[in-house]
């Protein structure tokens, strides 16, 4: 029996099966797609919100960003103005020592020769 072939009808039978399962299988992968896959009108809305929400987070960033470039720009100003004026008033001191010096040594002078 090793070298029976199929008859017509069989062949026939067992196509249709074949075919009828694959139609099944294909019907049931794109029910279980379709599951995964579909957004309800609820989901579109609450993207859309999130989406719009998103927007205005980044604009709201960019606006603190460009916020900060301008205050870190004024105390920079600020810190170098300070900075201008502490070499300012160093060379001041430093020179009214320097005289303050000169005086004692003058006055010193003046009272050992007296």
């Amino acid at each position: 029996m090793a070298g029976q072939t199929m008859s017509r009808t069989e062949f026939i039978a067992v196509t249709a099966v074949v075919l009828f399962l694959a139609i099944v299988l294909g019907w049931f992968a794109r029910g279980f797609v379709r599951r995964f896959i579909r957004v309800e009108g609820s989901e579109i809305g609450e993207i859309d919100w999130m989406a719009k929400a998103l927007q205005e987070a980044e604009e709201a960033r960019d606006q603190a960003v460009r916020d900060l470039a301008s205050r870190e720009a004024e105390l920079r100003g600020k810190l170098n103005e300070a900075q201008a004026e502490t070499r300012a008033a160093m060379d001041s001191l430093r020179h009214l020592r320097r005289e303050s010096d000169e005086l004692r040594a003058y006055i010193e002078q003046v009272n050992q020769s007296q």
